[in-house]
């Protein structure tokens, strides 16, 4: 576990940090294509996240019920959710603007620096896979191909209805908590997106309700099978979650083009994306790569990368 990472630390020692990974997931969380569990894995909460969202069982019903409040609270290690939680509500409220901005006037340069980010994480997690296997070989070659099938998979749209914001909540948290598939982009696949993210900035309580009600039910269920997997196949389950990160590097790709008879944009060269479109901005693209990938590195060599 990360240093200052431990649950027995003083509630106030955890919040400055904590609430710092719970702003970068939900920022990552917002951008089609990055995923806030990279983020997580990136700034080694992963385990822990996934060990506290499923210690919400029935055991611990019963003590809610029995009114055992102080055990209730430290088997779901309360203060490290509530703060990251709290991390992730301030960056989904105040970036959603933004990042739509931005994916709207600067694609390139913001794929770019999620491209470096994303390229970094895949290499802090293969170094973390101890035993390579031949189920750890192929877990990383099936996760890259299902990422990228997913990336350049054709959309199609849900009604917006009730009904279609639970099961856009359901679908994207299973994405979200897997590093490499992004939540966003499965409602951009599920067309959802748009409507989401206006629900936000409208702060339309209902659907945002609806939302959260099917990301609870499938983060309760999703996360046992993830905790189970890295618990029973730990070097299997690292190795598919670097190929998960390996694939998802052709879904923010910065240079891409959406031909008529394609379902999904397409990733090109940088001289063809300037062939087809004018200004590449490869340059500064680049560089912002290189920043992206030294954030990584600045945040791994911080916080310690992955606990185990």
């Amino acid at each position: 576990m990360a240093e200052g990472d431990s649950p027995d630390k003083p509630a106030m020692q955890l919040f400055p940090g904590v609430l710092l990974r719970g702003v970068l997931m939900g920022a990552a969380d917002i951008v089609p294509g990055v995923s806030g569990g990279t983020m997580a894995f990136i700034t080694g909460i992963y385990h822990r996240l996934i060990t506290a969202i499923t210690a919400f069982d029935m055991t611990l019903i019963r003590c809610v019920f029995a009114g055992r409040w102080r055990v209730a609270l430290e088997r779901t290690d309360a203060a490290f959710l509530a703060t990251l939680l709290l991390g992730i509500a301030i960056s989904v409220f105040s970036l959603a603007s933004v990042i739509s901005s931005l994916l709207e006037t600067q694609p390139l340069l913001l794929w770019s620096f999620f491209f470096g980010l994303i390229l970094a994480s895949a290499l802090v997690l293969i170094r973390h896979v101890s035993q390579w296997t031949v189920m750890a070989a192929f877990g990383l070659v099936f996760g890259a191909l299902f990422a990228a099938g997913v990336g350049l998979s054709p959309a199609f749209e849900l009604p917006v209805a009730p009904w279609s914001f639970f099961l856009a909540g359901f679908f994207a948290i299973c994405a979200m908590i897997l590093p490499g598939i992004s939540g966003s982009f499965i409602l951009v696949l599920l067309g959802m997106y748009p409507a989401v993210l206006a629900a936000i900035e409208a702060l339309e309580l209902v659907s945002m309700g609806l939302f959260a009600a099917g990301a609870g039910v499938g983060l309760l269920v999703f996360s046992r099978l993830l905790s189970y997997l890295l618990r029973v196949h730990h070097s299997a389950t690292l190795a598919t979650l670097t190929g998960f990160l390996c694939g998802s590097l052709l879904v923010v790709w910065p240079w891409k083009t959406q031909p008529e008879d394609a379902g999904a944009a397409l990733p090109v060269s940088p001289q063809h994306y300037a062939e087809l479109f004018g200004d590449s901005q490869l340059i500064v693209c680049v560089m912002l790569m290189v920043l992206g990938f030294f954030a990584v590195w600045l945040l791994e060599s911080r916080w310690g990368g992955l606990e185990r």
